[in-house]
């Protein structure tokens, strides 16, 4: 079953590689969308793809690169709509 989800990480996510480890996950995963930094600090991840990708990719999400410091993982389900044919670090 294939889902989509926003993500909002907070915690030290910018400057430390956060947005290239969740690329690379994705593509390892076949999951489609976006990662961008938000004007506040945080990192906005939007996810589409199987169900059980999606959780493991959250779960990578959660621990992220070495020099990140991950406090929160917030997410917000939407319809699968298969809007991204891949996954891409937005500027």
């Amino acid at each position: 079953m294939k889902k989509a989800f926003l993500l909002t990480v907070k915690g030290r996510v910018q400057g430390v590689g956060y947005r290239w480890f969740a690329n690379e996950r994705a593509k390892e995963l076949a999951i489609s969308g976006y990662v961008k930094n938000l004007w506040n600090g945080d990192v906005e991840v939007f996810a589409e793809g199987e169900e059980a990708s999606l959780e493991r990719f959250i779960i990578d999400l959660k621990q992220g690169p070495s020099f990140s410091h991950v406090q929160e993982v917030l997410s917000k389900e939407y319809p699968y709509e298969a809007k991204y044919e891949q996954f891409s670090v937005k500027f």
